[in-house]
């Protein structure tokens, strides 16, 4: 259990530096779970947080790290031991992949819904909108893009910075009249999940007390199950979308609406 907290919760070094380190933490894990190599190998285990662990193959019960990687025990919201091919064997990897999958999920929930909404709203094709002569401002997909580009590396890249170095971003001197450190400051105290006053203005995860936001644990960990669930569903649908695209057709058009 010690060695799975201290995979879990010790990865502060950065995952491009520290290999040595890394690995010396899953060896712990495995010397740690080879205690209980004497009794027959079983796929549903307690993990390190009380919870029994999920596979993603319940129906098979062949052993190896297919459907039973080691170096998952469950903890992570909507872990189920899906890593064929071995990305998160190293401890500080497998934080920086679980940081990527929820942001590029939750961007992808924001696309699709972008996408039925506009069309139905317009009746253009998501994929040309931009450049549709009715639009607010015409451009190029080219254009569209290159725009894009420049506009989310600038922000990713302010996460990037700030994931090695949390808070290390919300600071006050662009805009000093909006306090953005203390609107944009990790309340919940978890990398990932911000909370407060700003991201969590329905107080789905917390509450606010005298200005202060306090984050409730048990809504957080249900809500966050939720948002990797929906976030992985997004993703395949943008994927689905991309080769409806490719053959011009539209997922409202593909659905005959």
């Amino acid at each position: 259990m010690a060695a799975s907290t201290a995979v879990l919760h010790g990865l502060s070094s950065p995952f491009l530096a520290g290999a040595k380190s890394s690995r010396a933490l899953v060896a712990g894990s495995k010397a740690a779970t080879a205690v209980g190599a004497i009794a027959p190998r079983r796929f549903v285990f307690v993990a390190a947080a009380g919870a029994v662990k999920k596979s993603w193959l319940p129906g098979v019960r062949f052993g190896g790290s297919v459907v039973d990687p080691e170096w998952l025990d469950g903890s992570l919201p909507g872990d189920y031991g899906f890593d064929p091919l071995g990305l998160g064997k190293d401890p500080a990897f497998l934080k920086w992949y679980r940081e990527a999958e929820l942001i590029h999920g939750r961007w992808a929930m924001a696309a699709v819904v972008g996408i039925f909404v506009g069309q139905a709203w317009s009746g253009i094709p998501w994929f040309e909108a931009g450049a549709a002569p009715g639009a607010v401002a015409p451009f190029s997909f080219g254009s569209l893009l290159g725009t894009q580009l420049l506009l989310m590396g600038w922000v990713e890249s302010k996460r990037w910075v700030d994931f090695f170095n949390p808070d290390s971003q919300s600071v006050d001197w662009a805009t000093p009249w909006s306090r953005s450190a203390e609107n944009f400051a990790n309340a919940t105290g978890e990398q990932g999940y911000p909370g407060g006053k700003f991201f969590d203005p329905l107080g789905l995860a917390g509450t606010l007390k005298d200005g202060v936001y306090i984050p409730d644990a048990e809504k957080l960990e249900r809500l966050k199950l939720a948002e990797i669930k929906h976030a992985r569903i997004a993703m395949v649908a943008m994927l689905i979308f991309y080769f409806e695209a490719g053959q011009g057709k539209t997922p409202l058009g593909a659905l005959g609406l």
